[in-house]
């Protein structure tokens, strides 16, 4: 996918706006030019064109892409479009500029190969030649996301999303742990065992460790449900299809562990995933059943449908209790979230009003779309039991927010913690984002913790 070395034969790759398209052709031969005009090239956005070199081969590659929109995607559509070669980009870009289109780039080669017989034709090749490394490590993070969601449930149960916390664990030198089954409830992770309880499948908490325990403590935690059916209160069928995605939040986590282990952040880093399967079965948690939490909070249980937040808040609990510097968790939690601001912005929520307003600004400088929702507190009232602390659902409106107040619950104010409700999969195809899992918010986190934390 990269190289550093290039070749006389190395083509140019030309990004163009109409503006720089005009001054680009008047520098190129009649022929040249005649070319681009017969095949009605005009810098739009998503338009390319191959000009001939006259022996067989191609001289350029001229591509149109909208200005406004960044570049991490404008060439990321040209992997599955060129053929075989060298190519380099030819244009002002900046550093930072070129680094984004290469992850673009890596992110076009993109495949979910694991059950069909994988594409192995020769592929064009990109000249990169500053922050190849880095590139790469943005590449394998969003692949490891994708990958994880991508895989049908029956290979990712509990015990599977363990061994891959195991193998993330083992290649960076980590601490690795679990409780599994019934050591959840000696133990004291109650609202987890609930959850998965009625699996054949054990539900687990999965804890990585890693890093100078003298940096400052950076905890992730990822809703791990590995399949929903929505328990008991089951889903229709249309909604359940994609529920292998509901342990997206624990392959967000992963993706950003990876990243941050792989570039060497000095932090203290702590991740836990409880990892569940909502299932089905004589002893599957019921409505009404009222639930003990790690917190001693109580939880009436108003859906089974309403399961991430539950498994979440015994995570949240034992995540707070070493009183990291930043909390961050992810999670595939409401629909709601959906219906706000569709299926390809993340929403995220926070108790820390700086802290937002930093993650928003590193997001445009990240290039990348995340939007902050209030925690409305008032609408905590749609939670209210007459039996139990409160309820796991409240009523028919704002069930994003309601769902980040029942997690509020569990996290001291004095602890500042981000909670982000993604969708974790393209609906649609677009330049190096197939239809599959997804990576959602991941720049935007960790451009914020390299700015926090890179130059202790």
């Amino acid at each position: 996918m990269f190289t550093n070395e290039k070749p006389q034969s190395s083509v140019a790759i030309y990004p163009l706006i109409p503006a720089t398209w005009e001054m680009l052709s008047a520098s190129l031969s009649e022929a040249e030019r005649q070319w681009a005009q017969l095949h009605d090239f005009k810098a739009k956005a998503g338009q390319f064109c191959l000009l001939p070199n006259g022996n067989g081969g191609i001289s350029k590659v001229l591509l149109g892409y909208q200005a406004d929109e960044g570049v991490r995607w404008v060439i990321a559509g040209l992997p599955n479009k060129l053929p075989r070669g060298h190519y380099h980009l030819e244009c002002g870009w900046s550093a930072e500029e070129r680094l984004q289109a290469t992850i673009g780039w890596g992110l076009g080669y993109y495949r979910f190969e694991h059950y069909t017989k994988p594409d192995n034709r020769a592929r064009p090749v990109l000249v990169v030649e500053s922050q190849q490394e880095r590139a790469k490590a943005f590449v394998q993070a969003v692949a490891l996301v994708r990958d994880l969601v991508n895989q049908p449930a029956n290979h990712m149960m509990p015990q599977h999303l363990a061994s891959a916390v195991q193998q993330l664990a083992h290649r960076f030198e980590a601490d690795f742990s679990e409780v599994v089954g019934d050591d959840l409830l000696t133990q004291n992770y109650p609202a987890i065992h609930a959850v998965g309880r009625a699996s054949a499948h054990a539900p687990r908490l999965l804890k990585l460790q890693w890093g100078n325990p003298e940096h400052p403590a950076v905890t992730l935690v990822g809703k791990g449900v590995c399949f929903d059916t929505g328990g008991l209160d089951i889903k229709p069928s249309q909604y359940m299809r994609l529920m292998k995605k509901d342990m997206g939040g624990a392959a967000h986590v992963l993706g950003l562990a990876q990243l941050i282990m792989q570039l060497q952040l000095p932090v203290h880093l702590r991740v836990l995933i409880p990892a569940v399967d909502n299932a089905i079965g004589g002893d599957a948690f019921r409505p009404g059943d009222i639930l003990a939490t790690r917190a001693g909070k109580s939880v009436e249980v108003d859906n089974t449908d309403a399961e991430g937040r539950l498994v979440l808040c015994d995570a949240l609990a034992d995540a707070v209790s070493h009183k990291p510097a930043l909390l961050l968790d992810f999670a595939t939690l409401t629909g709601a979230a959906r219906v706000a601001l569709g299926t390809e912005i993340p929403v995220f929520f926070s108790n820390n009003a700086a802290l937002t307003a930093k993650l928003q600004a590193v997001a445009t400088e990240a290039d990348e779309l995340i939007w902050n929702l209030p925690l409305h507190h008032p609408y905590f009232d749609q939670l209210k039991s007459g039996c139990a602390d409160f309820t796991n659902s409240g009523g028919s409106y704002g069930g994003a927010i309601t769902a980040a107040l029942f997690l509020n619950e569990f996290v001291p104010e004095t602890i500042p913690w981000v909670h982000f409700d993604v969708m974790a999969w393209n609906t649609r195809e677009r330049a190096g984002r197939p239809i599959g899992g997804e990576a959602m918010g991941l720049f935007t986190v960790y451009h914020y913790l390299e700015a926090a934390y890179q130059k202790i």
